[in-house]
């Protein structure tokens, strides 16, 4: 009886595991695909660029900041692994589910890790404009994640605000 309860147990909780993850199809291999991300509490900082821990490291604090007198921040889980280094864009979007709860991710790139402002990369995950993008420095990160998450404003609200670079430095600074 107690080696059928531990069985159950055990399928329950993979049962429950698997629900959060995308399917790979049986027999694929490491160069075949990348690992499918797991669903979060919170949103997605992917790391793509492993040529500065230190930097790396830099931005993470960056990003956890509070900002401004009320000291908003940022809700964020980083996922730095380095299957997904320099993911393209085509893949990147085959590993998040267009069901998932996610509607957007942060990607720290090579732009990200090597220009000296670090634009983030934010990738827009919603049904109709899947895959459309802008940049974010880190000390604005707040206000986009803030408000995709709680959907005060949409991704385009955003978008429309970049500088001609394509980087998002504030409503006030455009």
């Amino acid at each position: 009886m107690k080696r059928y309860f531990a069985v159950t147990l055990a399928l329950a909780f993979l049962v429950g595991c698997s629900a959060q993850l995308n399917v790979i199809s049986e027999g694929a291999t490491d160069e075949d695909v990348r690992k499918n991300i797991l669903e979060t509490e919170n949103s997605l900082v992917l790391r793509t660029d492993f040529s500065d821990d230190g930097v790396w490291d830099a931005l993470r604090t960056a990003i956890e900041e509070p900002a401004g007198e009320f000291g908003f921040r940022a809700y964020v889980d980083f996922v730095s692994d380095p299957a997904y280094a320099n993911i393209s864009l085509a893949d990147l979007l085959t590993l998040i589910s267009p069901g998932s709860d996610h509607t957007f991710i942060f990607v720290v790139d090579q732009r990200a890790i090597s220009d000296p402002e670090h634009p983030i990369l934010v990738i827009d995950l919603f049904e109709e404009q899947r895959g459309r993008s802008f940049r974010v420095i880190p000390s604005e990160m707040w206000g986009v994640e803030n408000n995709l998450s709680l959907a005060n404003l949409d991704f385009v609200e955003f978008a429309e605000h970049v500088d001609p670079d394509g980087v998002f430095r504030g409503f006030g600074n455009h």
